[in-house]
């Protein structure tokens, strides 16, 4: 048959068989009555990348088995299921076996959530007792030679055969010897083990399921590294526990052992709980910023984040006496570099200004830091050792020689900015000097003098502990931080936004 009339002919059934799965008007009906609600009898969807479907069926079993939860696997190329769910727009997961099409999907606003769960290379597959030998591209040149391989229209390890072969200048010379394009991987390995081929290309974890197979790996083919990871649709009407059955499916302890036994090369997933309970380290100016982002996060994914919000310096010190947050969001970044060897990159998020805080219509005429050293003004600032504030604070000074008269008229040290402000509201100082993020509350009853030196700037920084069980889990809650919504929030209380908006 024509490798062109098979293609067209596969891609149209295999189309016209995932449209009707998807929008099949008989699913059950609690699947429909219960979404949205907490049934655990509702099944989460999911639709899978055929190459998937040993470990993932397993996984999808044992789910069922621990928690009640009935999951309903869907197979296809990654790219038919692609292609089918922007017209149907249903379902609660897409595991792709390919991060390209998690791109694609990404970009038509099809997916949120993205887990990683493991690496595929493209090898060549042979039968183990082949009469020809094959061991290289040009041996399957050899007259009566046959081969099969994925539709590039349909399945992740088609697509990504055809581009490397183009690459590699060998698509041309080879197209004589396709006698057939399969819509899956599986269909692929299958033809190869029947005989129906001499030989077909698939992925690595694939030949490692077929005992008849024995893989040969290709210089062609091995720059072509596929991630395969799980998306949550943004058509999931319960998203907490399509989350739920993703973070089973990708922990270390759980369904990444199942990827592994078959041959996948895995990532290092986070440690599977069914709530899981993280700490973060944040400086006190981010917290009116950062707290309802937090409560969202928390209801979403179904975990509990213990909050530490306290002076840097303070945070800092516990990190070095051997405290191990699973992230930490600092007041600036000069006191994420002294802690920075017990964490991953940090990502600066937003900067905040220092300021001068003062009484109501400043009566004392304050414009700048130079005023602050009035004999008889009463004045508040952050401790040095305790705070960024403090630190930073103390270095505008002294940069402008002004550190020891300014020290003479303060009354007051405190470790974070938030005593501060509130023991000026409380009467008995004349001014405060803070970050411009801890007077979003007060601008009504105080007033704020702005600073125009260059040092009068802090950066918020935020970075993953090393150690923690959870790096997948905190990457992202940094994405939550990195959102529009928590970008909105950040700039309503003072701060300028510095990062770019985050990819799921």
């Amino acid at each position: 048959m024509n490798p062109a009339r098979t293609v067209i002919a596969g891609s149209l059934a295999a189309a016209a068989a995932l449209i009707l799965l998807l929008w099949w008007p008989s699913r059950p009906k609690s699947d429909r009555a219960a979404a949205g609600h907490s049934d655990p009898s509702t099944p989460l969807v999911v639709y899978c990348a055929a190459g998937m479907k040993g470990p993932v069926e397993v996984v999808a079993r044992e789910y069922e088995a621990e928690f009640g939860v009935p999951v309903h696997l869907q197979y296809g190329g990654s790219g038919t299921l692609l292609a089918n769910l922007r017209i149907a727009r249903t379902g609660d997961l897409y595991l792709a076996a390919d991060g390209s099409y998690l791109d694609l999907a990404r970009s038509n606003g099809l997916v949120a959530e993205i887990l990683p769960l493991a690496r595929l290379t493209p090898v060549l597959a042979v039968r183990t007792n082949a009469p020809v030998p094959i061991g290289s591209l040009t041996d399957l040149l050899q007259p009566g030679v046959t081969l099969a391989l994925a539709n590039p229209e349909a399945a992740a390890v088609g697509r990504l055969t055809r581009d490397l072969l183009q690459a590699a200048g060998r698509w041309d010379a080879l197209a004589p010897q396709v006698r057939v394009f399969k819509p899956t991987v599986n269909e692929v390995a299958n033809d190869v083990k029947l005989g129906t081929v001499t030989a077909g290309v698939v992925w690595d974890a694939t030949a490692a399921q077929y005992p008849e197979l024995r893989a040969v790996p290709l210089p062609e083919l091995a720059a072509g590294a596929s991630d395969v990871a799980i998306a949550v649709l943004q058509s999931s009407t319960r998203p907490a526990a399509a989350l739920r059955f993703a973070r089973y499916l990708a922990a270390r302890d759980r369904g990444l052992r199942r990827f592994a036994a078959a041959g996948f090369q895995t990532v290092r997933g986070d440690l599977w709980a069914a709530t899981p309970e993280v700490v973060l380290y944040s400086g006190g100016v981010n917290r009116v910023a950062i707290e309802e982002s937090l409560r969202e996060f928390e209801a979403r994914e179904g975990a509990r984040v213990t909050r530490v919000y306290n002076g840097c310096g303070i945070l800092t010190a516990q990190i070095r006496a051997g405290q191990r947050p699973d992230a930490y969001f600092a007041c600036d970044v000069s006191f994420m570099t002294t802690v920075g060897e017990h964490f991953g990159p940090a990502l600066d998020l937003a900067e905040t200004r220092i300021v001068i805080l003062t009484r109501k219509d400043n009566p004392a005429g304050l414009t700048g830091l130079a005023d602050l050293t009035r004999p008889g003004l009463a004045l508040g600032v952050a401790n040095a050792q305790q705070s960024a504030l403090g630190a930073l604070t103390a270095r505008l000074l002294e940069s402008r020689g002004l550190l020891e008269r300014v020290m003479a008229n303060v009354r007051v040290q405190a470790p974070t900015a938030d005593l501060l402000v509130n023991q000026l509201r409380a009467g008995g100082l004349d001014a405060v000097v803070v970050y411009r993020a801890n007077t979003s509350q007060v601008r009504d009853v105080l007033t704020v003098v702005e600073l125009p030196e260059p040092e009068a700037l802090a950066i918020q920084p935020y970075a993953i502990g090393r150690n923690s069980d959870h790096v997948h889990l905190m990457e992202r809650l940094l994405a939550k931080l990195r959102s529009d919504g928590s970008r909105s929030r950040f700039e309503e209380s003072g701060f300028t936004w510095k990062a770019d908006p985050a990819t799921p």
